[in-house]
């Protein structure tokens, strides 16, 4: 099997690393837009399957290309370059897996052109979208009754600095859209829609984490998929104590506005303005970071009222030199890629992860976590 990664930023180095240790993988083909990204992959790699190739991934047609030289692609690519890969994967008749989540109904409505093009496009298959939903299916598989299952998980900082007790490991667009966006959940088998910053509640979590907050977050797909499974689901986003209160002040006096202003002369919008003043400070001092994740299931199982809880709090990997959000974000994906690789999943069009891993592909998947270093806790009550 031939793979191609679109994209290698700090988790598309990651995704290639690994899924290059796969047996049933013969070649890897990198690609970015920059040859200094791809130098520093292939570098890093230090793999004979991995090769770099130059292109533009901003089109559909450059994509489309790209995927026609293989058989799975990884995409690793902003949320704005996301449908664009799936409609290209489908022109290419190439399977892809994506890190992104967003644009679910888009992408959903496409599911009847990948089955036509024997391809299966499984979106948001990362940490959150991704291990969560598994969660959460699994949480309603398990009971008979599902009442309400919640989804919360968040990228913090190992060593948090104020004022803002944050540190973006990634892509600060993704994180912008959490304090500007309405958030979608479902509720008795409709989608809900909750306004940006919602349902704010401190959460605690294990050591070295402690006291936190969390507000109401867009679930993806989630309340699509689950809504007639599920009488409630919803998911939050985790941040140390008094940042979403702070994000909450500035989006309340317009700092967070995407509408432009004319500022002598200079059309700008606010949220451009403040993007370029918290970017340095977001993006200062130790690269080391921890994912938290707790998933709550209640309902009723054997007659019985029966609560499943999921947890895990991952710290940056010191022995291989990766963050945790890397590693979170990359694992699942690769996972899912090789076992597309070995056969061991044969579905055909659109599925997010809640769809494609359920029963004993559960098991097999949490299993192969594990070994790559992400351990989740369970625990029923």
């Amino acid at each position: 099997m031939r793979v191609v990664v679109l994209g290698t930023g700090m988790i598309g180095n990651l995704v290639v690393c690994e899924i290059a240790k796969s047996e049933a993988v013969a070649e890897v083909l990198a690609v970015d837009g920059l040859q200094k990204n791809l130098d520093q992959c292939v570098s890093q790699a230090n793999n004979v399957k991995v090769k770099g190739k130059l292109a533009q991934l901003n089109e559909v047609e450059g994509l489309t290309d790209v995927m026609r030289e293989a058989d799975i692609a990884i995409a690793c690519l902003p949320h704005s370059l996301s449908f664009l890969a799936v409609q290209a994967a489908i022109s290419a008749k190439c399977h892809l897996v994506d890190l992104v989540g967003s644009q679910y109904v888009e992408k959903e409505r496409l599911n009847g052109a990948a089955q036509d093009s024997n391809v299966l496009i499984v979106p948001g298959c990362g940490v959150a979208p991704g291990i969560v939903n598994a969660l959460a299916a699994r949480g309603a598989e398990l009971l008979d009754e599902a009442d309400e299952v919640t989804m919360i998980c968040g990228g913090l900082p190992r060593h948090p600095k104020p004022p803002l007790w944050y540190q973006v490991v990634f892509r600060l667009e993704s994180v912008m859209k959490l304090y500007t966006r309405p958030a979608l959940a479902a509720e008795n088998g409709k989608i809900i829609e909750f306004p940006p910053l919602s349902g704010l509640e401190d959460i605690h979590f294990p050591e070295p984490v402690g006291a936190c907050e969390a507000v109401i977050t867009d679930a993806h797909s989630v309340p699509h998929t689950l809504k007639n499974k599920v009488k409630k689901i919803y998911e939050k986003t985790v941040r140390y104590k008094g940042h979403w209160t702070k994000m909450g002040v500035l989006a309340e006096l317009g700092f967070l506005d995407e509408k432009t202003l004319n500022i002598d002369g200079i059309m700008i919008s606010p949220q451009q303005v403040t993007t370029a003043l918290l970017e340095p400070k977001l993006k200062s001092g130790s690269i080391e970071d921890t994912t938290v994740l707790r998933v709550i299931a209640k309902g009723k199982r054997d007659g019985e009222t029966a609560t499943f809880t999921w947890e895990m709090v991952d710290l940056y990997d010191r022995e291989r030199n990766i963050t945790s959000m890397a590693k979170t974000t990359a694992f699942p994906a690769v996972v899912v890629a090789d076992w597309m690789a070995r056969g061991k999943i044969a579905d055909q069009g659109v599925l997010p992860i809640e769809q494609l891993i359920t029963g004993e592909k559960f098991h097999g998947f949490m299993t192969e976590l594990k070994k790559r270093g992400i351990t989740i806790s369970f625990n029923k009550n």
